[in-house]
């Protein structure tokens, strides 16, 4: 199947600054693209290139003196195999002392999922007799899906894991925040996954669209999706960056004061 995605970013800024944004395909799914995509910064300002840490298409633009709006917009159409997210019901748990180094920073505390919290206790009482594996984050995904009431009245950017979890409400970074945290608790490498999901397979919802959280945990050797808040598998992921929580993925960081006056999200099925 064809997918288009696309977005559509005005800022308004006090003065002069830079705008970080990750709005790119990941580099993983960059050869299913139709053709290869073009972001469009308005006014031209310029704009640098690079690929973080955690292997992500970031850009970084410089927005000089007496400029007081951009604008990011792009659309692009992807090939996707249209299966829903796999399932591996026999992935196996890795003892952490057998877990590869480069899996052990999502073990970690991080700025959104504080492992070295209450957190930690709740997770091994709640889900301590649960099945190692596959099981286990199934049990974390059915409880944070439950536990977590959606209303996007209620999105709070500072909430983190263990403000999820006392106030039992948020949006999907919440459910992917706190499913990561009791993950790690357990001692299951967890990572923050932000990108594109819509409406295919399943009703469309009474929400404009947006962007998506979910996350990825790390069992039989390989990484594996998993979505807290949908709890069921889905048709059209398309990852645009991970990270250990939000706060290494940002849509948009701007380095000073700012309002967000246009956000549109494209992400559907390309019929006929």
């Amino acid at each position: 199947m064809l997918i288009r995605i696309g977005y559509d970013i005005e800022l308004a800024l006090a003065g002069p600054t830079a705008v970080v944004y990750l709005l790119q395909v990941h580099p993983d799914r960059a050869h299913d693209l139709v053709a290869p995509e073009h972001p469009v910064v308005d006014p031209p300002f310029w704009t640098d290139h690079y690929v973080d840490g955690f292997g992500n298409r970031c850009a970084r633009v410089r927005v000089p003196a007496g400029q007081h709006r951009l604008r990011l917009h792009g659309q692009a159409t992807i090939h996707d195999p249209g299966w829903p997210d796999q399932q591996d019901w026999g992935a196996l748990q890795h003892p952490v002392d057998e877990l590869p180094p480069q899996t052990l920073a999502f073990l970690l505390p991080s700025r959104y999922c504080e492992v070295d919290s209450e957190l930690l206790a709740f997770a091994w009482a709640q889900f301590g007799q649960t099945p190692l594996g596959w099981a286990r984050v199934q049990a974390i995904c059915d409880w944070v899906h439950h536990h977590i009431r959606f209303d996007y009245g209620c999105a709070d950017a500072g909430r983190t894991a263990l403000g999820g979890w006392r106030q039992g409400v948020g949006v999907c970074r919440d459910y992917a925040h706190l499913a990561v945290a009791l993950c790690r608790c357990m001692n299951i490498p967890a990572r923050y996954v932000t990108g594109y999901l819509g409406d295919i397979g399943v009703p469309p919802v009474p929400y404009p669209m947006d962007f998506s959280a979910w996350f990825e945990v790390y069992l039989g050797g390989r990484w594996h999706t998993f979505d807290a808040r949908h709890n069921i598998p889905r048709i059209g992921r398309v990852v645009i960056a991970r990270g250990r929580d939000a706060a290494d993925v940002p849509i948009t960081m701007v380095f000073g004061q700012h309002q967000l006056n246009r956000f549109d999200v494209i992400t559907e099925e390309v019929r006929g």
